[in-house]
């Protein structure tokens, strides 16, 4: 009796256990709440924009002019440097080597010069003497010639002589140039932000993904904001600007105007939403602002409202105006 029913209990569970999983997986997913509250625009009208925190004097990418191993870096990351600090040095061994042998044959030139001075005066002397001499019997016409030839020849020979020596300085002046130049210096007064190259590695010249060092002047800070071609019209230098900490909505300064760059790009700070474009081209413009304000990093990102004119309302004002006028 028990496995008469049994069997239709567990068929009527079945369905309700069916029933109860094709109801509950089509209930919405519940969305996530957001982690911050994004900033909201100040203004009434107003253009929004991405900003990238750089130094005042933008970020320095130092490389260096000539490749080779790293000896010693001087400097580490925060260091405040005066202009012309050393930064790093290059192995300059063999730099030191061509010098020395350049050193030599200065030497050697200088000692020619000497060789060439004795001559020209014992050319000279000889010469002085036959023509001295009254009695043009007692002495050739050809050999005053050779005499005096010879003389004109230790006199040429003097001055390459004089041009060598020139040359082994000139070759001593590009050898230091090129030790100078294995001593990578500070352009100007800044903070080093990074340091991306450590002893015995090798610090290849040229233009680089990731820079061996990153400058930048932390006294003053600006804000790049990128604003969007399409509202590029929409843009006045004299508008007020607000900027919000990304993270923390509280955290806002007022900004100032330091130029606008006048060369429409395109877009490279991408800020991961769904929405965003990569094929926008941008209007750039730098604001300042005090960087005590703010607890904010180099490389840092913002959110930037400018205040835009609400040229809507302005358009219905016209017509109206325009309406009256008719009438």
């Amino acid at each position: 009796m028990q496995i008469k029913y049994t069997l239709p209990i567990l068929a009527i569970a079945g369905i309700a256990f069916a029933a109860f999983s094709v109801i509950n997986s089509n209930q919405p997913t519940p969305i996530a709440s957001a982690v911050t509250e994004p900033a909201a625009g100040p203004f009434k009208s107003y253009i929004a924009g991405a900003g990238i925190v750089e130094a005042q004097s933008q970020n320095i990418a130092i490389g260096t002019p000539l490749p080779g191993i790293v000896k010693t870096v001087t400097v580490k990351v925060g260091d405040h440097v005066k202009k012309n600090t050393p930064l790093f040095y290059i192995d300059d061994r063999d730099a030191l080597s061509t010098l020395a042998i350049k050193t030599a044959d200065l030497v050697k030139a200088k000692a020619e010069v000497a060789v060439a001075k004795a001559n020209l005066s014992d050319a000279k002397s000889l010469n002085d003497l036959a023509e001295a001499v009254t009695d043009r019997r007692a002495i050739s016409t050809e050999e005053l010639l050779k005499r005096h030839n010879f003389m004109m020849i230790a006199k040429a020979r003097l001055e390459s002589a004089d041009a060598l020596v020139q040359q082994a300085e000139a070759n001593i002046d590009d050898a230091k140039t090129t030790l100078k130049r294995l001593i990578i210096i500070a352009p100007v007064e800044s903070h080093v932000l990074q340091v991306n190259i450590r002893p015995g590695e090798f610090a290849q010249a040229g233009v680089l993904n990731t820079p061996l060092m990153v400058l930048g002047d932390l006294e003053q800070v600006h804000v790049r904001v990128d604003i969007d071609e399409n509202d590029a019209w929409r843009f006045d230098k004299n508008s007020k600007a607000v900027a919000f900490l990304r993270g923390n909505r509280d955290f806002k300064v007022d900004l100032s105007l330091a130029y606008v760059e006048p060369y429409v790009v395109p877009k490279k700070s991408l800020t991961g939403d769904s929405n965003e474009r990569v094929d926008t081209r941008v209007l750039q413009a730098l604001y300042r602002f005090d960087r005590k304000q703010l607890p904010i990093y180099v490389g840092q990102q913002m959110d930037v409202f400018i205040e835009a004119q609400d040229y809507s309302t302005h358009k219905e004002s016209e017509n109206a105006q325009d309406s009256k006028g008719a009438l």
